[in-house]
């Protein structure tokens, strides 16, 4: 069934403050800021960014729609990135592979915030939410306050439907990577404001 959960500024401002000084915690907010898929962003490796353009360019064997993909990143984005370490090649997770355990993790978060909830007096918890529902709020909120057209949130997310599908997509091939990255700066500002 299609999921319609889209977390509310107030909502993305718990989960932010809930999020770890861990891979998770950097993955979810980095999830936050940009829309991605969690596996896009678990499994980035660093020959991935492009620190000089300030960007992530994922090649298609790692997106969804078999499609090269660029992400612009904002300042906040940019300082959520750890440091670089020298004998390993992927950013998030353990050994040889991206970020795994997921489930426990995710566990861990909603315990968080559940106690910050308690502890404020609220006594609602909060509606269940995947990961998945970060990418949906994201794409909400950039077009609710109208920071981007649909058009560049269609791009921004990497999804080949809307304008781009069809008749559409096969003449309209503009990347419009100034607008993706003015998009991105801004949701960045707003996202820092709603969170502090």
């Amino acid at each position: 069934r299609a999921r319609k959960r889209v977390l509310t500024e107030a909502e993305l401002r718990e989960v932010w403050h809930a999020c770890g000084d861990d891979d998770y915690g950097r993955i979810v907010r980095v999830l936050m800021l940009t829309g991605q898929r969690k596996s896009e962003i678990g499994d980035l490796a660093w020959s991935e960014i492009n620190l000089v353009e300030r960007q992530i360019e994922l090649p298609g064997e790692r997106t969804k729609n078999r499609q090269v993909h660029v992400v612009p990143l904002s300042d906040a984005a940019l300082t959520l990135l750890p440091a670089r370490r020298e004998d390993r090649e992927l950013v998030f997770g353990r050994r040889d592979s991206g970020f795994s355990g997921w489930s426990k993790a995710k566990g861990e978060l909603d315990a968080r915030i559940a106690a910050a909830r308690k502890a404020s007096g609220e006594r609602k918890p909060m509606p269940a939410f995947v990961l998945h529902d970060l990418r949906r709020s994201f794409a909400t909120h950039l077009s609710e306050t109208k920071i981007a057209p649909p058009h560049i949130v269609e791009v921004l997310i990497n999804h080949v439907s809307g304008f781009r599908a069809g008749v559409g997509g096969i003449y309209n091939r503009a990347l419009y990577l100034e607008e993706r990255q003015d998009a991105m700066a801004a949701w960045g500002r707003r996202l820092s404001d709603i969170v502090k």
